[in-house]
């Protein structure tokens, strides 16, 4: 048991101060400092001592880095230039026994770049308490011993170092022995003979003492046996035993095997074997065969974690007298770890205008493996602008090697390797990206050298008050658009260079115009180029057809007269409509939408031509009224309607009767004087009618046709702007018309036509009547007809 007397003076303790030293020789520091110091505790000051302005350890990015450790034992404030601890540092556990404990790090600075070496010197403190590897010792002493006989006792172990270390040994006084130590080896001598038959068992304290402050200490108990016989301790073959282990050498591996005897015979001269004392951190890497003395590997061999073990052997005889050997293993080191890269620094991006040479990052390159197995060689891929330069010990300088353009490359992946020189050798690979930063070295390109847009008449007037962050700038040049500025038609907007109209535009007042536009960027100075923009207008479906033939407006309407032997198919008459839109929203289609007989007409779909579909029969209606509705092709379309009248007669004679007919069967309201009228100035024109049907007969006989003069077309007049479409309202040219005036009142003036085409008409009569009996034209004929002469021009074309 461990004596609670020394116990008390253990590790409760701390450090009120601790004394640093500082040591600089060519840009290295040497920091001397205590154990076990409290994190963030000062270690000293780097500014300070070397003479380097505080604030830049923040912008020369200055740190501080471990080789070969995982942890990060120190740190360096970069406000202050204090280099402070940063974790718990044991150096029992990083140096073991060593002498000397000395952890090296790397002060590493940039701008320009300055790696200074820091070696810290961990100095022992008095924080491990001497043990035994057991709290009893069994000693087995024959009675027979003689005086002055000695005995090896287990020999206390101390983590600590130094003065810190085991110092000396005290026993509990007795009657039998005294303790001898030398070079720390304490040996139980005999100093009086032992009588089994007084004392068969003795138990003495034996304490060890470090030379600490506090002073530590550890006991244990050895219990002597008294025997009747047993005077020889094993010993071993050799007082030091070495061997070579590679690392990472599997379970089971034999190390070495140790080898002792003993004089005595039977169970005296019976040897096992043991460890001595053994550390926490190596109790579980080796194991020993007891019968044999071989020492095995039993746990993870490491070089990188451990290169040597110093191990106590012991071997004890049956009746318990002991002896120790030293066993000393160096582990080799194998190629088991791969080079890594990391990358300390990088000018991300970096200017395309960089000069060759430029430094635009550090890599630093580590390989935990030992001599030639941590070397290493860096490359860099082809084909990029950049190279690696060696800079101080494992770190290296990404430069380029050409001036960089943005415009070609705007980013590069950068891969560089790092292949050691252990065999097989191991490498590794990092990929480093970095962009490329853009200078203002090209004027503004567009995409095409010229541009055309397409505008739909009637559009509505956008907004151009809308910003978005750009780089290039774009603006309208000035200039002059059917005499106003070009400003009041378009707009772009400044930094998406979308153009937006400010204003509706009319297909019919003009179809086109160009615009230029500028692009300028941002640079310093700014530079520019101009684009043309031809913008096109496009009609829309905003002007209904205009029906030229019949008139749709005054106050007169057209009667035509059809002979009752008018055969199917034969032209009766053509309605003439125009439309002001183009393409197809002029494309023109006629319809009979309501017509007295629906199957005697017809009307070409496109040509607005009014054919017979079969022959007029006696059975047939007199009166025919047809309402014809002319469409557009535009979407959505629009039309207009006219009435078309049609009589069946083949001469004049018959108005009378028609006009009694009509009369009697509309049961016309007239009152008596205006029927008097009306049928006084009928009479009078049916005598002038037959006249003139005389005269004509006499001097040419082929067909007459009778129009009201009062809607008789030109064919050289069209609305303005009318589309010229072919087949959409004009008469076919293959239709000629002679006219003929007669002389008198101007209030009965005929027209008789003439048709040169085999399926028209052989005779056809136009009547005039008032809008007041447009319900029903044949009931009534008007007092008066204005004389209207048909011209000549008087043509059209139809598909």
């Amino acid at each position: 048991m461990r004596d609670k007397g020394f116990s008390a003076l253990g590790p409760i303790f701390t450090f009120a101060s601790f004394i640093v030293t500082l040591h600089l020789v060519n840009g290295d520091l040497s920091y001397s400092f205590p154990e076990e110091l409290k994190r963030e505790s000062v270690i000293g000051n780097i500014a300070k001592d070397l003479s380097l302005d505080r604030g830049s350890f923040s912008s020369r990015q200055a740190r501080v880095d471990f080789e070969g450790f995982r942890k990060m034992y120190c740190d360096i404030n970069t406000s202050t230039g204090d280099f402070i601890a940063m974790d718990r540092i044991d150096r029992e556990k990083l140096c073991g026994k060593k002498p000397s404990c000395v952890l090296k790090a790397d002060l590493v600075l940039e701008n320009p770049l300055e790696l200074h070496c820091v070696s810290l010197h961990i100095q022992d403190i008095n924080d491990n308490s001497p043990q035994f590897k057991h709290h009893l010792i069994e000693m087995e002493i024959r009675e027979l011993a003689e005086k002055g006989s000695r005995f090896s006792i287990e020999e206390a172990h101390d983590a600590d170092i130094g003065q810190n270390a085991v110092q000396r040994y005290i026993i509990q006084k007795n009657n039998h022995f005294i303790l001898s130590v030398d070079d720390n080896k304490a040996d139980l001598v005999l100093e009086n003979k032992l009588d089994r038959e007084k004392h068969k068992e003795i138990n003495l304290f034996l304490t060890a003492l470090d030379g600490g402050s506090p002073q530590r200490s550890g006991t244990v108990v050895i219990h002597v046996t008294v025997l009747d016989a047993n005077d020889n301790a094993p010993v071993f073959s050799q007082t030091v035993y070495e061997a070579s282990l590679p690392e990472n050498s599997p379970p089971d591996t034999i190390v070495i095997k140790v080898s002792a005897t003993d004089a005595d015979e039977g169970l005296n001269g019976d040897v096992t074997y043991d460890f001595g004392h053994i550390s926490d951190n190596d109790v579980n890497v080796f194991s020993i065969n007891p019968k044999t003395g071989e020492i095995q590997v039993s746990g993870l061999i490491d070089f990188e974690e451990r290169s040597s073990f110093e191990i106590k052997v012991q071997a004890k005889d049956g009746l318990g007298l002991m002896s120790y050997a030293k066993m000393l293993i160096d582990v080799t080191d194998k190629t088991d770890n791969a080079p890594v890269i990391y990358l300390k620094s990088l000018s991300n991006p970096a200017p395309e205008n960089v000069s060759p040479r430029t430094e635009v990052g550090i890599i630093n390159v580590q390989d935990r493996d030992s001599e030639t197995n941590g070397l290493v060689r860096c490359s860099i891929q082809q084909g990029v602008p950049f190279k690696l330069v060696p800079s101080i010990k494992n770190y290296y300088s990404l430069v380029t090697t050409r001036q960089l353009d943005r415009e070609i490359v705007s980013d590069y992946n950068i891969t560089i390797t790092v292949t050691d020189e252990g065999s097989p050798p191991l490498s590794s690979s990092k990929t480093v990206q970095l962009s490329v930063a853009d200078i203002n070295d090209n004027p503004p390109v567009f995409e095409e050298q010229s541009y055309s847009a397409y505008v739909s008449e009637n559009n509505k007037p956008r907004d151009p008050d809308w910003r978005q962050n750009g780089t290039v700038a774009y603006s309208l040049l000035p200039r002059e658009v059917n005499g106003a500025p070009v400003s009041s038609y378009l707009s772009v907007n400044g930094d998406t260079g979308v153009i937006h109209t400010v204003r509706s535009f009319d297909y019919e007042q003009f179809r086109s115009f160009k615009v230029h536009i500028m692009a300028r960027d941002n640079g310093s100075p700014p530079l520019s180029s101009n684009v043309t923009v031809s913008v096109f207008i496009s009609d829309v479906n905003d002007n209904s057809p205009q029906i030229l033939y019949p008139s749709p407006e005054g106050n007169s309407f057209m009667t035509e007269l059809v002979p009752k032997a008018t055969h199917g198919g034969s032209l009766v008459s053509k309605v003439i409509a125009v439309d002001a839109d183009s393409g197809q929203n002029a494309w023109l289609s006629y319809h009979i939408v309501k017509s007295t007989d629906p199957g005697l007409f017809t009307i070409g779909l496109h040509s607005g031509e009014i054919r017979t579909q079969r022959d007029i029969s006696e059975s047939d209606s007199m009166k025919q009224n047809l309402i014809v509705s002319v469409k557009d092709n535009g979407q959505p379309s629009l039309s207009a309607t006219c009435s078309m009248y049609l009589l069946i007669s083949d001469n004049l004679a018959e108005v009378p009767d028609l006009k009694d007919l009509s009369h009697s069967d509309s049961n016309s309201k007239l009152t008596s004087y205006l029927i008097i009228a009306l049928v006084s100035v009928s009479t009078f024109f049916l005598t002038f009618i037959i006249i003139i049907l005389g005269l004509r007969f006499c001097h040419r006989r082929k067909p007459r046709l009778l129009f009201d003069g009062a809607v008789a077309i030109p064919s050289g007049y069209l609305p303005p702007n009318h589309a010229d479409v072919d087949g959409t309202g004009t008469l076919h040219s293959s239709y000629n018309y002679d006219t003929y005036l007669t002389t008198g009142s101007r209030t009965s003036d005929f027209k008789f036509v003439t048709s040169y085409s085999d399926n028209t008409l052989p005779a056809d009569q136009t009547l005039k009547k008032s809008p007041s009996d447009f319900v029903d034209p044949f009931e009534t004929l008007e007092e008066s007809a204005e004389v209207g002469i048909l011209p000549n021009s008087l043509s059209g074309s139809a598909n």
